[in-house]
């Protein structure tokens, strides 16, 4: 893969032979963004895991402390009070019947999280084929079905993220932009790690935390010493 200037000289700065503590590696992260705009910084967490096997999946949700830099698109599947709830809270779209004949029929998908209340899951469920492989259905582990929803659109807005594995046992998640500053990204990965690390399944087996890389949308990874980050 041919790389552009910019990138080149940032990736300089990188030692890719070295495993960062973690303070170093966020300040090392905020001085490799090579584009114009404000990059988000993601972690990505290697964990020894098999998730083929039901009894060693890690999924879950935390509330970042200083959010994710980025405005999240809720739609809430509920009716009557909830749904008033829902509006209440700041949701962009709330509806039930009428959210699935939009999905259905006009293939349309401006939002970025569903909450649904439990009474409104067979209805949702009917948009599975759609929903599930653009990782879009809720679910009750990651706290979008729930008859709190007031409470769910809340935490989503103030910073709240969904982490799980995928295929190859790596858990994908957006720690903040880098306009945040060295501090406030540090607090939100070590929010996000201690989360990884209580969610550990009672059937792993050796090490937990296999890899850890920080990286900006555009730049070079970081290596972060999982030695240090405490399990």
């Amino acid at each position: 893969m041919k790389r552009g200037k910019k990138y080149l000289e940032k990736e300089k700065l990188v030692d890719k032979s070295v495993l960062y503590d973690t303070g170093e590696a966020v300040e090392l992260i905020t001085k490799t963004s090579v584009a114009k705009f404000d990059e988000t910084v993601e972690a990505h967490i290697r964990l020894g895991v098999d998730s083929r096997h039901a009894d060693q999946q890690v999924r879950g949700a935390v509330v970042l402390p200083h959010g994710t830099g980025k405005t999240v698109r809720i739609l809430v599947f509920a009716k009557g009070d909830k749904a008033a709830e829902a509006e209440k809270a700041g949701a962009d779209f709330v509806g039930a019947e009428d959210m699935v004949a939009k999905i259905q029929g006009e293939n349309w998908f401006d939002f970025d999280i569903i909450v649904a209340t439990p009474d409104m899951m067979g209805l949702v469920g009917r948009l599975g084929r759609v929903l599930g492989p653009k990782g879009l259905m809720p679910n009750p582990k990651a706290g979008t079905v729930t008859m709190d929803v007031s409470k769910a659109v809340s935490e989503i807005k103030a910073g709240k993220i969904e982490y799980r594995l995928d295929k190859t046992n790596i858990i994908h998640v957006p720690v903040g932009k880098v306009s945040f500053g060295a501090e406030k990204l540090s607090e939100n990965f070590q929010t996000l790690m201690s989360a990884i690390i209580k969610a550990k399944p009672s059937a792993t087996k050796g090490q937990y935390i296999k890899s850890v890389v920080l990286a900006t949308t555009m730049g070079p990874g970081v290596k972060v010493n999982q030695a240090k980050i405490s399990e």
